[in-house]
């Protein structure tokens, strides 16, 4: 029988079940994931963030080409965050005016993923997530 006492502290009893990822902190990476990828037109991240990585981006692009812009923006902006790269373009400017008319011709499949291997310290496979030209 284990013993009894205080929880989620760290001592005699230990700290026994504490969710360490919750599903906000994983939406809040992804939000911070998709941003980077529309200001650096790449990034390194494991496969299985690279899946919902893909879908967000794939799905903001489709915004992107909405024929109500203000709405399509609105809702794009709730998800990408409001950040400047070093050249002072804002991510949100950069995926309507740049991205989204470089990809009007496509129906799909904005993104591309290569995979790099395996991470050195826990074996994760990496894969680099590009925009496809």
């Amino acid at each position: 029988m284990p013993a009894q006492g205080r929880k989620n502290v760290h001592g005699k009893t230990g700290v026994r079940f504490k969710a360490a990822y919750t599903k906000s902190k994983y939406e809040n990476m992804l939000r911070n994931v998709v941003t980077d990828l529309i200001l650096k037109d790449s990034v390194k991240v494991t496969a299985a963030v690279a899946k919902d990585v893909v879908k967000e981006a794939d799905r903001l692009v489709t915004l992107t080409k909405k024929e109500d812009l203000m709405n399509a923006k609105r809702n794009a902006a709730r998800f990408v965050r409001n950040l400047d790269d070093e050249a002072g373009v804002n991510a949100l400017n950069k995926l309507f005016n740049e991205i989204g008319p470089k990809m009007a011709s496509r129906n799909g499949g904005y993104t591309r993923q290569l995979k790099l291997g395996n991470r050195r310290g826990d074996n994760a496979p990496i894969v680099l997530v590009t925009w496809v030209d």
